[in-house]
Formats: C-alpha cells, sequence, structure tokens
C-alpha cells in the first residue's frame, strides 16, 4: 500500500505527480507521450547535422576510429571540403555497431577467437540492437542512406517472466508478462477505486472528478461497476481460447492472481512505469544487421578514406599541426593533419601514448566502462513462436548472469532463429566472461531450458562477446559519476589544444548511437568554426 501514500494530500496535482500516474499506470510509453504533450520532450537533441559553410584554409583532418562517431566526423567533414583521414584498428568500419554472421570473427583478450557458425541469414546484433523512435541523429542517417528499417518488439505481454528466487505460489514458474500486467493493474485500480468510494481521496478530487475517476478505474483495470472488484479480464489471456462452434465456443477464462502471490514472487517489479527513457514497447532495427547503418556512412565517403587494420601508437600536436603515429602489417607510418577528432573509447585511449594535457588525463581517468556481455544461440526450431506463440520481446528474470532472454523481431514464422541468450553486466559480466565461449553457451542453455522445454534440443550453435574483453574496446560503454560529470566530463567537451573527442562516451546518451553521432556533429561545428577563423 506504500506506493499510495500521499493520495488525500490537499495541494492540486503537479505536473510530476500527473507524470508518475501516467508511468504507474500506462509504462514508459504512457509516460513519454505524456511528457511530450506537457513539452518535456525528451528525445535526443540534435535531429540533423550541423551545416558546415565555407571553406577552410586548414582543412586536413585526422579522424582516430571508424565506429559511428568516427563515421559521422568523417562524412559531414568531407561534404564541407576537409580531406579527411580514418585511422581503424579493427579491419572493418563500424566500431561497437556490429553484427555477427557466419564467418564473422572475433578475439577477446586472453581468449580463443570464434567465429560464428550461423547459417546463411541468421545473425545476432551483439553491439547495439535497438532504436528508439526519438533518436533523431541515428534515424537521420537511416533515412538518407536508405536503410530499410522494421520494428523490433521490445515489450510483448505475450512474453515470460521467470523468477526462482521469489517467494510464494508463483516463485520457480514460468507466467505470462500479460497476466501480471492486468492483475497488478487490476488490483491496484480496484484498491484505488474502493478508496476514492469510500472517501478517502475527497480532499485532492471533487465530486464530479472523483466519479470521472472511478469510471476510468473500471475501464482500465476491468473491475465489475457495482462492486468495483478485479476478478480477471481477457486481456489477461484465456485458460481455453475462442473458437467456433460450441466446443471451443467462447473458450474458459483465465484465473487471476492473487495480489500477495504476485508481491511475494517479485514479478511484479518487472511492471515499474518508469523505466530507462529509451525503452519503448516498439522500437526499430535495420533490416539484415546493426552493421548496415555504418556500413552505409562508409560507402558515402570518398574511396581510400578508411584506413583498416592500423593502429594508432603515439599523438603528438604542435601549435599548427597534429601528428599521429600508426603501425599497419608491422610497418610504421607517420600521418600528420591539421586538426584531429579521436573517437576511440577512452578506456582504450588511456593505454595509448596520446600527448594530452595532464588535465585531460585526469578528466579520462575518471570515466569508468560498462563490463558487458551477449551471447545469441542459433535455435533449429522457432519454438518460442511455434509453441508459445511469442513474437519478438524479451523474458525477464532475477538471474543476473543471464538476466533477459530477447526473441528476435525478424524472420518470423521461418524455420530457424537466433535469439539472445542472456545479456548482463557488471560483476556478473565479468564472471561470465572467464569461461570459455563453449561453457558461456553451457550456461545460457541450461538457464533457458527451465522456461522453454524445447530449448536444450533445439541448440545448435553460439556467438558471444565480452566487451569488456574486446581489445579496441575494454568495455560495452561510458559511465560517468554525478562528480565525474560536473567536473570531469566538461573538460573533455572542449578541445586539448587542435583535438577533439567523440563518441558516446561525450554525451547524455550513453551506450546508443545517437550519442555517437550528436557528439560528432558537436565536435565536427566546434573544429569547423575553429578552422573557419584561420
Amino acid at each position: 500500500m506504500g506506493r499510495f501514500e500521499g493520495v488525500g494530500a490537499t495541494r492540486g496535482p503537479t505536473r510530476r505527480y500527473f507524470l508518475e500516474t501516467l508511468a504507474r499506470m500506462g509504462g514508459s510509453a504512457m509516460l513519454l507521450a505524456g511528457m511530450d504533450a506537457l513539452g518535456f520532450g525528451i528525445g535526443s537533441a540534435m535531429a540533423a547535422p550541423p551545416k558546415l559553410s565555407g571553406t577552410p584554409k586548414r582543412n586536413k583532418v585526422i579522424v582516430l576510429g571508424a565506429g559511428n562517431a568516427g563515421l559521422a566526423s568523417a562524412y559531414e567533414l568531407t561534404q564541407a571540403g576537409y580531406d579527411v583521414t580514418v585511422i581503424e584498428a579493427r579491419g572493418f568500419p563500424g566500431g561497437r555497431a556490429q553484427t555477427a554472421r557466419k564467418g564473422f570473427s572475433l578475439t577477446e583478450l586472453g581468449g580463443t577467437t570464434q567465429t560464428c557458425d550461423f547459417d546463411d541469414g541468421l545473425y545476432i546484433n551483439h553491439g547495439p540492437w535497438r532504436i528508439p523512435y526519438h533518436h533523431h541523429s541515428t534515424l537521420h542517417y537511416t533515412r538518407k542512406f536508405g536503410v530499410p528499417l522494421e520494428l523490433f518488439n521490445n515489450d510483448n505481454d505475450a512474453s515470460f517472466l521467470y523468477f526462482g528466487k521469489g517467494k510464494g505460489p508463483l516463485a520457480g514458474k514460468v507466467v505470462r508478462k500479460g497476466e501480471v500486467a492486468a492483475d497488478m493493474l487490476g488490483h491496484s485500480s480496484e484498491i484505488l477505486a474502493k478508496l476514492a468510494r469510500q472517501g478517502t481521496l475527497d480532499g485532492r478530487l471533487d465530486a464530479e472528478d472523483k466519479e470521472r475517476f472511478i469510471d476510468f478505474l473500471v475501464e482500465f483495470g476491468g473491475l465489475s461497476r457495482k462492486e468495483l472488484s478485479y476478478s480477471g479480464t481477457p486481456g489477461r489471456g484465456f485458460l481455453v481460447e475462442p473458437g467456433a462452434g460450441v466446443n471451443p465456443g467462447p473458450g474458459k477464462p483465465s484465473t487471476p492472481y492473487a495480489l500477495d502471490a504476485l508481491l511475494d514472487s517479485g514479478l511484479a517489479q518487472m511492471l515499474r512505469g518508469v523505466s530507462e527513457w529509451d525503452q519503448q514497447r516498439t522500437m526499430f532495427q535495420p533490416l539484415d544487421g546493426m552493421e548496415q547503418i555504418p556500413k552505409a556512412i562508409a560507402r558515402a565517403l570518398p574511396g581510400g578514406t578508411i584506413r583498416t587494420s592500423t593502429e594508432v601508437r603515439h599523438i603528438r600536436q604542435g601549435p599548427n599541426s597534429v601528428t599521429v603515429d600508426v603501425v599497419r602489417d608491422g610497418q610504421p607510418e607517420t600521418i600528420t593533419g591539421d586538426w584531429c577528432i579521436c573517437t576511440i573509447p577512452l578506456s582504450v585511449l588511456k593505454g595509448i601514448d596520446n600527448g594530452l594535457s595532464p588535465a585531460f588525463q585526469a578528466a579520462m581517468a575518471k570515466c569508468a566502462y560498462a563490463p558487458v556481455g551477449k551471447i545469441g544461440l542459433q535455435m533449429k526450431r522457432r519454438f518460442w513462436e511455434e509453441d508459445h506463440g511469442i513474437y519478438g520481446g524479451h523474458v525477464f528474470c532475477d538471474d543476473p548472469d543471464i538476466n533477459n532472454i530477447a526473441l528476435p523481431s525478424t524472420g518470423w514464422q521461418g524455420r530457424k532463429g537466433v535469439l539472445l541468450g542472456y545479456y548482463n553486466f557488471g560483476p556478473n559480466a565479468a564472471k561470465i566472461s572467464a569461461r570459455s565461449p563453449a561453457d558461456r553457451a553451457v550456461l545460457a542453455v541450461d538457464y533457458g531450458q527451465k522456461i522453454f522445454p524445447a530449448y536444450r534440443e533445439s541448440y545448435e550453435s553460439s556467438f558471444s562477446v565480452a566487451w569488456h574483453r574486446v581489445k579496441y574496446n575494454l568495455g560495452g560503454w561510458g559511465m560517468w559519476s554525478d562528480e565525474a560529470r560536473a567536473t570531469a566530463y566538461p573538460v573533455l567537451c572542449e578541445p586539448d589544444g587542435r583535438i577533439y573527442l567523440a563518441g558516446e562516451h561525450m554525451s547524455y546518451i550513453g551506450g546508443w548511437q545517437a550519442g555517437a553521432f550528436e557528439s560528432a556533429w558537436q565536435q565536427v561545428a566546434r573544429l569547423h568554426a575553429r578552422a573557419m577563423k584561420g
């Protein structure tokens, strides 16, 4: 009952109270709509790259890193007439925006090389894998370069929840998310409606508003209008689904779970309305893998712009130039430019002889990087669709080694499919990454078998990544403490001499492609304004 404390306060509803109520009732989608309606839009700030007019005299730019930030920097600068060289340590552009498919190889630090053996046409986005509708910068490039998109089902009521550590009759039981959602909303609406009917809310609502509020709760929670009680709703599903004739005819309604069973199990915590602001129920993904976005930008660059398989060894700058010492195929080379945009993750840049100022070095040290792990599992049969009617979405659990199992939002009703077997973070990601790729797969398959009876028998092959063990990343994304955001982050947003930093770590949209793109746009605009001054 603690969540309803304060309902009897005499002050009128604030915008914050309104938004919190929307979030509790309808989740993040309703919250986002409410925020937009109140003028609190929370999409990414930039919808288009800066317009770079004029021709600077010093126009030679070295871009370090061919991830999304580096590619966007290079594209916008070349469009403005700059002479750009992009240095990339990997053998391909894209940075973390990778897609593992047949033949893709990855070697982790201290580990063996994995080569993906999925069937042709199957893949896993083991880096970024979804795009919010309000990440305008990412959608700018998919639109500009004709990268086709499809819907990513990010929240599916038909999917399962599985909490093995809870208590009561639902502990260790596979439960449909929609059943939990319907019952929690129904029970909560019943409590609120009865409180309103008893006059508990009279200090906040006048007589007319109280009746309208009760009417809303009746419809929203599936309550009986007379008793204001919840006894289930068709929206939670049926024990026997309606059909033809008299058998099954109208079907057989399902029975709701008791409120105390839901609370004891811990399943109710998965219904927190105020989830991360960038997690809508329906999102986007590129057809045929996330790598299609960086590939499209790379194709738009002049030939020879990107030098792949080239490692940065030293960075130096003088009053009028930047020099970068690199090695490719064992051969050293020095590249000189007027300016440098460095998009190398700070976790990696710290280990390079970078020549940056002591203030920059100290600021970079304040940014930590997240240990993150993912595994893709190829299944010979799409049992989640065929046996359970689940098309996309996530299976959330309370084991942090697994965290969630994500079902593909592509290839629906095909013969085979690749699902995400775990997505772990922090200490759990570090722990699991110490296993061999084969042992990681065993862990994932063993856990999935608890939820889906056909999991183990359908498993064919896997591909996993521990981003903190990848040489050119050393972490999933940058993380800033509040103190570091206030003191260190602003230092790095400014140039260090003729060197500018860009990347998702240089944004408040950390871990998302939009953070990389918009950071690049901001630094490109600053560099150009300075270059135009001579």
